[in-house]
């Protein structure tokens, strides 16, 4: 059972950056897609990023696309999520996700592993 853990979250100026990752503890994420979503109380999860289980397809979310890059690792089980040129509306919880299948999707009932997330705020 693939069991994901999130690390990288923090305190961050408008502008700034950080690196998120996500690691799969039972090492058996590789052989499928991934996801990165956030979640601020009272709205809906939105989709950030997804890649692919070899790594070569990625899609992103209109709000962070050019801002964040997603990639991923087979060999060390992590997925990364970099962001740059953070905004104050990025704040929220960034949470990942394993898809059910290879390829990644937008909506989040096509992933059925959740991570716990990572708070992520960003002070103007």
């Amino acid at each position: 059972q693939v069991q994901l853990v999130e690390s990288g979250g923090g305190l961050v100026q408008a502008g700034g950056s950080l690196r998120l990752s996500c690691a799969d503890s039972r090492r058996t994420f590789s052989n499928n897609g991934v996801g990165w979503f956030r979640q601020v109380p009272g709205k809906e999860r939105e989709f950030v990023a997804g890649v692919n289980w070899r790594g070569d397809n990625r899609g992103y979310g209109d709000s962070v696309k050019g801002r964040f890059t997603i990639s991923r690792s087979n060999v060390q089980n992590t997925v990364s999520l970099q962001m740059n040129n953070l905004k104050p509306e990025d704040t929220a919880v960034y949470v990942c996700a394993a898809a059910r299948g290879a390829a990644w999707s937008r909506r989040s009932d096509q992933y059925n592993y959740w991570g716990q997330g990572t708070q992520v705020t960003v002070s103007s």
